[in-house]
């Protein structure tokens, strides 16, 4: 178990460059990007680095260094996949407009997307990013059940807007929450993961209660990423899930990390624990780098927030973002990619479990398909610097990663699904060179 001294970190500033901004040493285009972006500017690594093109699961940087991308989920069936490519340059090149008008290749999208979910949810609203998605999410659910209380993860990232930083604990510098969000912890592993974490939810509602805000929702995402990813055993949801719902509550299933068959075994992460969402939102990659989200629920719910508001969004559902869309889940179901995140992620946490065998400084190998945890320690403790140590050696040796949880010392492996065995090995030998230096 972690000491009780160890210092939290905020998200953004995992892996986060560093640098005096006043630096004579920096490139003239970090420079220019420092001046033009202020205190919102967040670039990864000690140096910077400038990409210039990709493909696959591979980047390529300014200097023409090539870089295994282990990172970025956003581009999830591969970096600039052809296929979605072609889909959206056509139909920008033919017709591209907002949602007030008629378009086949808009429903046809909203048909197969649907076509992967519950039935119940039968309604979709679709946006331009997961925060948008989530916004309206916790709009919908507060209509519907007339309650404003929230139950989060303590390490939860939900998005930006000023509803959603709300319920975003490590976006919160001072983790300072607001009355009606609660923060339980994140599950642990073992036979008792789901008892004990729908006892933690079921203390929250009854202090949402005491607060006078009852419970609108809790919302989490499946496998746990921003509080180090935990994934197992799969259906440790279900009791919390029937906790929230004895309460009145909805639960919402942030899927914009891994949703799109990225755990290998469901095509969404709440299938792995056999549960139904009453509201399912996602994003990054739901268009393999198009900006788009969305959120899907039942038609009696949306219905009920829209007695109040008449929600439109310029640019979410236009036909350029169907075409990505569609693409995305044609790449998925041809490419086989689901089956390979369940094959090639087994393969990869294999190897990574046997390095940890070992290696003392490997704490846990956690996850599902390809997104996968490990935890960096020094003496059985957490150890955010020698994470971080890791991470640039594995950048000097064009390897990209990222990192997660409360003190920052859980690499956060989401390669693109498309990755082989053999990529799988460049990263294993590579993290078990970092970690033997």
């Amino acid at each position: 178990m972690p000491d009780s001294g160890q210092k939290t970190v905020q998200i953004l500033e995992l892996n986060a460059y560093g640098g005096d901004p006043e630096s004579g040493s920096q490139s003239p285009l970090l420079k220019r990007r420092l001046q033009n972006t202020g205190a919102s500017s967040v670039l990864f690594y000690r140096e910077p680095i400038e990409m210039v093109s990709a493909s696959g699961a591979w980047m390529t940087a300014a200097d023409g260094k090539r870089y295994l991308d282990f990172y970025n989920n956003v581009p999830s069936v591969g970096h600039c996949h052809p296929h979605v490519v072609a889909a959206v340059a056509d139909q920008m090149a033919r017709l591209n407009i907002n949602t007030r008008y008629l378009n086949a290749r808009v429903d046809d999208y909203l048909d197969r997307l649907k076509s992967t979910f519950p039935s119940a949810l039968s309604n979709v609203v679709l946006t331009c990013s997961g925060s948008e998605a989530n916004d309206i999410a916790m709009r919908v659910a507060m209509a519907a059940t007339e309650k404003t209380g929230f139950i989060v993860t303590e390490n939860a990232y939900h998005g930006n807007t000023a509803c959603v930083t709300e319920i975003s604990p490590a976006a919160l510098k001072k983790r300072t929450l607001p009355d009606h969000v609660i923060a339980i912890p994140a599950p642990t592993s073992g036979p008792l993961a789901g008892k004990n974490f729908a006892a933690d939810v079921e203390r929250a509602i009854f202090e949402l209660a005491a607060r006078g805000h009852g419970l609108a929702a809790f919302i989490c995402d499946s496998i746990f990423s921003s509080d180090g990813i935990f994934a197992d055993p799969a259906g440790f949801l279900k009791e919390a899930v029937e906790k929230t719902r004895e309460a009145g509550g909805l639960y919402i299933a942030d899927e914009v990390q891994p949703g799109f068959a990225r755990s290998g075994d469901s095509f969404w992460g709440f299938g792995r624990h056999g549960v139904e969402p009453d509201i399912v939102t996602m994003g990054k990659p739901i268009g393999n780098g198009f900006p788009m989200a969305g959120m899907a629920t039942r038609p009696e719910l949306l219905e009920r927030f829209c007695r109040d508001v008449g929600y439109f969004n310029t640019f979410g559902g236009n036909p350029g973002a169907a075409a990505a869309g569609m693409a995305v889940l044609e790449v998925i179901e041809a490419e086989g990619l689901q089956e390979n995140a369940r094959k090639v992620g087994g393969y990869l946490r294999g190897r990574l479990e046997d390095i940890a065998r070992s290696v003392s400084s490997i704490g846990e190998v956690r996850g599902a398909g390809l997104f996968i945890g490990v935890d960096i320690c020094s003496d059985g403790q957490p150890d955010a610097k020698k994470t971080s140590d890791v991470i640039n050696k594995l950048k000097a040796e064009g390897i990209l990663v990222g990192a997660a949880g409360v003190f920052a010392n859980t690499l956060k492996l989401r390669p693109p699904l498309c990755l082989t065995e053999s990529e799988a090995d460049i990263f294993a030998d590579a993290l078990r060179d970092a970690l033997s230096t």
